[in-house]
């Protein structure tokens, strides 16, 4: 796990795929995640040009923290204290409300998704930062694409990713052929 304010720079990998949310074409600081597992000895070096993807992605997201899961009930709690304590780190608590619910709603689907393949494999949440809006990505390793259902009245579940569209300024998802698996990410703005 890499430190909250440095640490493993995600690197971008493929091209996004827009899958609903506001925002629709995905362009400008809206970088796609590596869904590598940071390990510190593994850190690239520094490249000096400008132009290096890692180092546009440091600069528009300044502020970064990894967590892996197993895709467990306590996942999601856990990933929700996370949130709260990095945000206080960060001295971004006036969006603490927002990005643990949007938190909290994607990785609760991606340990569903995760639990329904033959292995459960962990999950893996990224929070960014470029100080005044917190991007959240998470990983799991089914690649079906994430459903927007219009549930029952009464139904219990379901409403997951209308919360997310009703809070985050835009989400979207992208698979990942050659990693496998897909990313769901969701920016919260103030």
């Amino acid at each position: 796990m890499s430190g909250s304010t440095g640490g493993h720079t995600p690197t971008p990998v493929g091209v996004a795929r827009a899958a609903g949310g506001r925002a629709g074409a995905v362009h400008g600081t809206w970088p796609p995640p590596s869904t590598a597992h940071p390990v510190p000895s593994q850190a690239p070096a520094p490249v000096p040009s400008p132009l290096h993807p890692a180092e546009r992605l440091a600069e528009a997201w300044p502020l970064r923290d990894f967590i892996e899961l197993g895709a467990l009930d306590s996942a999601v709690p856990c990933a929700r204290h996370r949130t709260r304590r990095i945000l206080w780190e960060w001295h971004l608590t006036q969006l603490s409300d927002n990005v643990e619910l949007v938190a909290d709603e994607l990785l609760t689907n991606a340990v569903s998704a995760s639990r329904s393949l033959h292995w459960p494999y962990p999950v893996r949440m990224w929070l960014l930062s470029n100080r005044s809006s917190v991007l959240i990505m998470v990983w799991d390793a089914n690649p079906k694409p994430p459903v927007r259902i219009d549930p029952a009245d009464d139904a219990e579940s379901g409403r997951g990713l209308l919360l997310v569209d009703a809070i985050a300024a835009r989400w979207d998802w992208y698979a990942l052929p050659d990693a496998g698996g897909k990313v769901i990410r969701a920016l919260i703005t103030g």
